[in-house]
């Protein structure tokens, strides 16, 4: 077993771009006590749609722009990118209710997809609509206008499927009611 206290060099990540879109604040909020949903429930639902039709802009720093020759031969890309609104001070949370939802228990923030994290790194996979030159626009990205990308990666269901998924119920119960597949 490896020692978890082992030193490690300092890691500095730049970012490697910005996200341009519509949605101009995120839809969870990290506070003292956890997260709470800046919508009620009912807008939740109409919130993932209306993201799942919002375009994106990924614009890619110049420098970076020939990392991207034959990212268009794929339909979804990976996005990483950070939670630029979330206080630092909250990194520090332990447990949330998912989602801010009271009625569902305590879970680690690991177990969580919390943007509000020690290392908030967030991902997602999304279609690829284009590329011109540096700026890729992609489909139903839930980052907040001007988040930094720190990296873009090829969607491969070779590397990222996995067979016989299991989620707990309360996560499976989010996906019915949101009703994602």
């Amino acid at each position: 077993m490896s020692d978890t206290k082992q030193t490690f060099p300092d890691m500095i990540l730049r970012p490697v771009g910005v996200v341009h879109s519509e949605i101009k604040k995120p839809m969870l909020a990290a506070g003292e006590s956890g997260l709470s949903l800046e919508l009620r429930m009912e807008k939740v639902k109409a919130h993932h749609r209306e993201v799942e039709e919002c375009i994106c802009k990924l614009v890619i720093d110049p420098e970076w722009e020939e990392l991207l020759d034959g990212i268009d031969g794929f339909s979804h890309v990976l996005v990483l990118y950070w939670p630029h609104l979330i206080d630092p001070a909250r990194r520090k949370l332990r447990k949330v209710h998912p989602m801010g939802r009271k009625d569902i228990p305590m879970q680690g923030i690991f177990a969580t997809c919390s943007p509000a994290r020690p290392n908030p790194v967030l991902v997602s996979a999304v279609p690829l609509v284009a590329r011109n030159g540096n700026v890729l626009t992609v489909k139903g990205l839930e980052a907040v206008d001007g988040s930094p990308i720190i990296d873009v990666k090829p969607y491969s269901k070779s590397y990222l499927m996995v067979d016989k998924l299991k989620m707990p119920d309360w996560m499976e119960q989010i996906h019915r009611e949101l009703e994602i597949d």
